[in-house]
């Protein structure tokens, strides 16, 4: 399992966002992606998820039966508000497969198997990112892909997260998490910051305030 960036080049009119951006990540690890707001996280995220395209550069996602599946799990909600948890998952599950899953698979593992009649539009923050996730891994893949997934969670939310995301990385998986939670920097093998367009290796030693500096 790998996933290797090669000079990613992307511009919104004349503003450069990413400068020929490279990353080589093997599988499992969880690499964190820091910068400060309008760095680029989210379009990086977004051109490896294949939901906008690069100017330039390319990127391969090879698993062990060549193209390695992705999920991919936003900044928002991509969920239908007015269903239920259960009538959500049922858009991305079979019916066999659900069930396994809610008993003692991921779906457990994220609780969502505690709200499955709860509207969307009812949900608390954490129920709607659990879920999002649980929807996002329905295709097994093999690199995640979060944008900020446990911001303004409660730490019982955030606790379960962090234990399907070690989960998935003891697994082989690969996890990309663009982040500003210092408890999530933790959870990372490497950490890169994303600035004026160009990615470069952080080595987080513990000072939150160094790297805020660095960040800006």
């Amino acid at each position: 399992m790998i996933l290797e960036i090669k000079s990613l080049q992307k511009k919104y009119g004349r503003k450069v966002i990413l400068d020929g951006v490279d990353l080589t990540v093997k599988g499992g690890s969880c690499v964190g992606l820091l910068g400060g707001n309008g760095s680029g996280k989210t379009t990086l995220l977004s051109i490896l998820a294949g939901m906008i395209s690069a100017d330039s550069g390319s990127f391969r996602a090879a698993g062990k039966e060549g193209k390695a599946r992705i999920g991919y799990v936003p900044q928002g909600t991509p969920l239908i508000e007015e269903l239920s948890a259960k009538d959500n998952l049922k858009m991305w599950y079979d019916s066999e497969t659900m069930k396994k899953e809610l008993e003692s698979g991921v779906l457990k593992t994220l609780g969502v198997d505690a709200f499955l009649k709860v509207p969307v539009r009812k949900m608390s923050g954490g129920m709607k990112k659990r879920l999002s996730i649980g929807c996002a891994v329905s295709g097994k893949p093999e690199i995640l892909l979060l944008d900020e997934p446990t911001a303004a969670l409660d730490i019982a939310c955030k606790d379960q997260i962090y234990s399907y995301l070690k989960a998935f990385c003891n697994g082989g998986g690969i996890v990309l998490l663009a982040t500003h939670d210092v408890h999530e920097i933790e959870l990372c093998d490497q950490c890169y910051v994303l600035k004026d367009g160009k990615l470069n290796e952080w080595q987080y030693d513990g000072d939150v305030h160094k790297l805020a500096r660095w960040i800006q």
